[in-house]
């Protein structure tokens, strides 16, 4: 008995995604609820598990092609094949048929190809039976062959363009995954639609030093809760731009920036202000891990009202991070360093954190983003932790 194999529905508002890899080869056995293939949407990569046990039979779409929700893209059986079809590079069972004569293109291909200009009939394809790939393309563009996109009005064939080469300058060319591209495009339209404005706020951050070491928490849940709670006497840090008026949201739900090899996912704590110390160190800790494999489900970085980078990581101390719309902030947290400061006129080493709010200052003006920020300082420096476990 065959399954289907169809591009799922991964979020509400995604048309599409892209195929990133085939975790199982071409007559390759499978448990059900095994990982078949990883799948990179617009605003998540994650691996799809197998719906069945059997053997994949046949893939009809090839590793980097981007296909519409619902397109087949694979079939299973119950039982192995005598002959096994397959689109991705390798060799399967029984060697796949030619390509069709009348030049097939995948839609990544054509993009790749009208970005750079290249005219598709011109090229001969390396991938299986002829196939013109991503990397067909990105050979011809280096090679400065690259063509007017518009055909001369004699109705000639394109003349090529001659473009630069210069002999000592070497390069290589890395194909943009369909995750750097959405990370492009909303950084980009954000700068464009908000009013982009930075304060900066310096926190001791002494009381939380010495109360994590015995409980083996990161600095992290400690500032979900003081934003949380400065948000209680400032909600408008809590809101969204919108053309009718400013809508505050009344469940706060914050996003952490979570860095991955090839991009950035911002996975979210719904009701974080509900939610004591362990349950945020447990909630950040889950959820990093599980963006960094790939096993976050779309919901879960959707619906995000605030957003935290902990950009110290590496030991960044300052950062003005880009709002993640439609929200109207974000707050960058930096390493936190001993460093020599002044307390009661006597010069002290104090382990210091440097706290950087973006916001919208079509939203927000500049004396509430401090407001917001001298309470989020005071929440950190002044709270007795143990009571919020």
């Amino acid at each position: 008995m065959a399954t289907d194999i169809v591009m799922p529905q991964l979020g509400e508002s995604i048309a599409e995604g892209t195929v990133v890899k085939w975790l199982i080869p071409p007559g390759g056995p499978i448990e059900k609820d095994q990982p078949l293939l990883e799948v990179e949407t617009e605003k998540v990569a994650l691996d799809i598990p197998s719906p069945a046990t059997g053997f994949l039979t046949e893939i009809l779409v090839p590793e980097g092609e981007t296909v519409p929700v619902g397109q087949l893209l694979a079939r299973l059986d119950s039982q192995p094949a005598t002959g096994v079809v397959s689109r991705v590079g390798g060799v399967g069972i029984r060697p796949m048929e030619s390509a069709p004569s009348d030049h097939h293109y995948s839609p990544a291909v054509r993009q790749l190809a009208r970005e750079h200009g290249v005219n598709l009939s011109s090229l001969t394809g390396t991938g299986e039976g002829g196939r013109v790939t991503k990397k067909d393309v990105l050979d011809h563009v280096a090679k400065g062959n690259t063509f007017s996109a518009t055909p001369p009005a004699s109705g000639k064939a394109p003349v090529p363009i001659p473009s630069p080469s210069p002999t000592d300058l070497q390069e290589e060319m890395i194909p943009l995954t369909q995750m750097r591209k959405t990370i492009a495009e909303r950084m980009v339209l954000s700068r464009r639609t908000a009013a982009h404005v930075a304060t900066f706020f310096e926190a001791d951050f002494s009381g939380i030093a010495t109360f994590r070491e015995s409980r083996s928490l990161t600095y992290l849940p400690f500032v979900i809760n003081a934003v949380t709670r400065a948000m209680k006497d400032l909600p408008h840090l809590n809101s969204s731009w919108r053309d009718q008026g400013i809508a505050i949201m009344k469940d706060i739900h914050v996003g952490i920036a979570v860095a991955l090899d090839d991009g950035l996912l911002v996975p979210v704590i719904r009701h974080a202000d509900r939610k004591g110390l362990n349950e945020l160190a447990h909630e950040v800790a889950d959820l990093a891990e599980r963006a960094r494999s790939k096993r976050l489900a779309p919901e879960e970085v959707q619906g995000g009202t605030f957003t935290i980078t902990n950009h110290g990581g590496f030991g960044s101390l300052f950062s003005t991070p880009i709002i993640n719309q439609p929200q109207a902030a974000i707050l960058g947290v930096g390493s936190v360093q001993k460093r020599a400061v002044v307390i009661n006129d006597a010069i002290a080493i104090r382990p210091m954190c440097y706290l950087s709010l973006s916001f919208d200052h079509r939203v927000i003006d500049g004396a509430t983003a401090d407001r917001f920020m001298a309470k989020v300082k005071q929440h950190l420096e002044q709270s007795e932790w143990e009571k919020l476990l």
